[in-house]
């Protein structure tokens, strides 16, 4: 039975977050530990947010040397990348504050509802 809690911890102990919105369509990710927060506080799942919103804008951002379209790109691909890093991790915490953060608009974001 600790193995299997063990399991489970260690398996929720990270999210991929993941991005497929080059033109080369390489899929870029990046793993957000939380195995240190206690997401059941409202300063864990803020300090989670913070980690799976850096990693969605790691892996979308483009080359420094490209124009406003790519940009935009990428801000929607960080976008999407941060709702379904929420919508898989499932903690009602963190999709409350995600939505908040979000301003409630989130259609992608099915957790929780």
């Amino acid at each position: 039975m600790r193995t299997f809690a063990y399991l489970t911890a260690t398996l929720l102990a990270c999210v991929l977050v993941v991005s497929n919105a080059f033109a080369d369509e390489q899929v870029r990710t990046e793993t957000v530990s939380f195995h240190d927060l206690n997401v059941n506080t409202p300063a864990g799942v803020a300090a989670l947010f913070r980690r799976i919103h850096f990693a969605a804008e790691r892996v979308c951002s483009p080359p420094a040397w490209t124009g406003w379209p790519e940009k935009v790109r990428a801000a929607a691909c960080a976008r999407g990348a941060e709702a379904e890093a929420i919508e898989k991790l499932n903690l009602p915490l963190l999709t409350e504050h995600y939505r908040m953060k979000t301003s409630g608009h989130s259609e992608r974001l099915a957790a929780n509802r």
